[in-house]
């Protein structure tokens, strides 16, 4: 597996996913099925968790598509978990845009919703975004 591929695809291949503090960029090329996340092997990136793993390639998966594409991701920020799922969500979405018939597919399985959870702010006063330091009666 060749880990150097130069990244000069159109704006329009790539798939953008985000969870929390994760932003993957996707492209999917045509290959024999590889998995490749910032330049590394991705089960290797992924630390060769099924869960993980599972997560990335389930779009394929459910489209048949797992041996027809290789995945190539640019993914920065969160955790590992937070970067898996925004590595699917990225890949579903750029299957949709392929073939607009895998809508249809991917959306019963909540492949194309954005999880929009995200921290909330610490506020003045409070130790984190809710936490009060404690109170004292005398």
């Amino acid at each position: 597996m060749d880990s150097k591929i130069e990244l000069n695809f159109k704006k329009k291949n790539i798939g953008l996913g985000k969870r929390k503090e994760a932003i993957a960029r996707v492209f999917l090329i045509p290959g024999e099925g590889n998995l490749i996340i910032n330049k590394s092997a991705g089960d290797k990136y992924l630390q060769y968790n099924d869960t993980y793993l599972n997560a990335v390639w389930a779009p394929l998966e459910k489209l048949k598509l797992e041996k027809q594409f290789n995945i190539v991701v640019l993914v920065k920020g969160g955790g590992l978990t937070s970067q898996a799922q925004s590595i699917q969500l990225g890949v579903s979405r750029l299957l949709c845009e392929m073939d607009k018939e895998n809508r249809l597919t991917l959306k019963p399985f909540g492949f194309l919703t954005r999880d929009s959870r995200i921290k909330e702010r610490k506020k003045y006063g409070l130790r984190k975004a809710r936490k009060a330091p404690q109170y004292s009666k005398r």
